[in-house]
C-alpha cells in the first residue's frame, strides 16, 4: 500500500453537524460560523484580534498591504524573507510593489538573525518569519532584532497551528501573524487562513478590506428579526477575501482535536528519530530548535542524494515532498540568486517525508527502512 506525503483527516460526522447547521438556518457566507470560530481562535492562541479568510496567502497581502499603508511605506522599501518558502509568502511582499530581500536560513531552516541584521538597510521596513514546519527557529532572536532595528514583524504561521515556544503560542510578539488552514495543514479545512494584528485599528482595516472596502458586512448588517440594512459605505478598494460559515464549520470542527492531532505528529517524529538514531552520516534530521514544541506539520531530513533517494522511494511507493525548492531558483526572484548559501545548499538535499494523522508505527519504520536503504 502506498504511503503518502499528507492526507487530510476529517471528524466527518462531525463536521457535516456543523455543516447542516449552517444550511439549515440559511446562513452559509460571511458571519454566524466564521465569527463563532475567530472567538474560539483568540480563546485557543491568546492573541486579540482574529479574521478568517479565504486563504492564507490573501492574509499575508492584506498584511503587507495594511502595514504598507499605515505605516506610508513607499513602494521598492523593502522587507526581508526567506529564500526557503512557499512562494506565497514572497509573491505577498511583490503584489503591494515592495522588494524582497533574502536573508539565509540557519540549522532549523527559518531565518538567521545574524544573516538578517546583515540586509538591514535605511529602506527595510519589516521581517517576514516563516516557522518552517512548525519550528520556531531563532525567533525570539528576530524578535529582539525587529525591535532594535524599528522593523514590523510578520509571523507567517502556515506550519505553525499548536505550535509553542517556552510553553506559548508565539505572535503576540508580532504585528500581524498569519495563519494556513489549508486542506493538508494541521488544522486542515478545504482552504482558508486567519489574520491576527496586534493593534485592533488594523484589525478593523482589514475586515473591510477582505469584504471589498464595505464598512459593514452582511451579518452586521442583519438582525434576529431577519430585517437587512441595506445602506452602508465603501473606505478601500478592498477584495473579496473573506472566509465562509460551510468552510468555518470544518474549522470549528477541527479546531477540538488540533492538540490531539499534533501530540500524534510529535510522536510520528519521535518514532522517525528512533528509527534514524546513530545512522547521522547518511541521515540528519532537522532538529527542533529548544524551547520549541513543534506543530510537526513537516517531518524533514537532509541527506547526500536527494532526487536518487526520491525516485527510489517513489518505486517502492512511498511518496515525500520538498519543502521548498529555493526561492531565488525561480525567475522573478533570481535577482537574489547564490545570496544565501544555506538555503541554496538545503535546497538541494532536504526531503518531508510522509506526516499525516493515518500514519502507523509500521508505515513510519516502513519509510525509514526505505530512506535507510537508499541514503549514502
Amino acid at each position: 500500500m502506498a504511503v503518502q506525503l499528507f492526507i487530510p483527516t476529517f471528524e466527518v460526522e462531525e463536521c457535516l453537524a456543523e455543516i447542516r447547521e449552517c444550511l439549515e438556518k440559511g446562513w452559509t457566507g460571511l458571519g454566524f460560523k466564521t465569527v463563532q470560530l475567530e472567538d474560539a481562535w483568540k480563546k485557543y492562541t491568546g492573541l486579540p484580534h482574529a479574521h478568517f479568510l479565504n486563504s492564507a496567502t490573501v492574509g499575508l497581502q492584506l498584511a503587507v498591504q495594511v502595514l504598507k499603508e499605515e505605516y506610508k511605506w513607499n513602494d521598492g522599501d523593502e522587507i526581508i524573507s526567506t529564500p526557503l518558502t512557499f512562494v506565497s509568502t514572497n509573491h505577498a511582499i511583490v503584489y503591494e510593489g515592495m522588494k524582497v530581500i533574502f536573508a539565509d536560513v540557519d540549522q532549523y531552516l527559518c531565518l538567521d538573525p545574524v544573516e538578517v541584521e546583515k540586509k538591514i538597510t535605511d529602506k527595510t521596513r519589516a521581517v517576514m518569519f516563516v516557522g518552517l514546519g512548525g519550528n520556531c527557529g531563532q525567533y525570539q532572536k528576530i524578535v529582539k532584532l525587529c525591535k532594535k532595528h524599528n522593523l514590523k514583524l510578520i509571523l507567517d504561521a502556515a506550519h505553525m497551528a499548536g505550535t509553542r515556544l517556552n510553553g506559548e503560542i508565539p505572535g503576540a510578539e508580532a504585528d500581524v501573524v498569519v495563519y494556513s488552514f489549508q486542506a493538508v495543514k494541521n488544522l486542515p479545512t478545504a482552504d482558508s487562513g486567519m489574520i491576527c494584528f496586534k493593534e485592533e485599528a488594523f484589525d478593523a482595516i482589514v475586515r473591510k478590506k477582505a469584504w471589498l472596502g464595505i464598512n459593514k458586512d452582511t451579518y452586521a448588517r442583519s438582525n434576529d428579526k431577519g430585517a437587512y440594512k441595506w445602506k452602508y459605505d465603501v473606505e478601500y478598494v478592498g477584495y473579496k477575501h473573506h472566509g465562509n460559515s460551510i468552510v468555518a464549520s470544518i474549522g470549528l470542527v477541527q479546531l477540538k482535536y488540533l492538540e490531539r492531532d499534533n501530540a500524534y505528529r510529535r510522536q510520528l517524529a519521535v518514532w522517525y528519530d528512533q528509527a534514524f538514531l546513530g545512522h547521522e552520516a547518511k541521515v540528519k534530521a532537522i532538529p527542533v530548535a529548544p524551547g520549541c514544541e513543534s506543530s510537526r506539520h513537516l517531518y524533514q531530513i537532509e541527506v547526500n542524494n536527494r532526487d536518487e533517494m526520491i525516485l527510489a522511494l517513489n518505486e517502492s511507493e512511498i511518496y515525500p515532498g520538498v519543502h521548498y525548492v529555493d526561492n531565488t531558483e525561480y525567475k522573478m526572484y533570481a535577482y537574489a540568486a547564490g545570496t544565501c548559501a544555506n538555503s541554496e545548499r538545503m535546497s538541494n538535499r532536504i526531503i518531508s517525508l510522509p506526516m499525516h494523522m493515518r500514519l502507523t508505527k509500521e508505515d513510519v519504520d516502513t519509510v525509514a527502512a526505505a530512506v535507510l536503504k537508499y541514503a549514502k
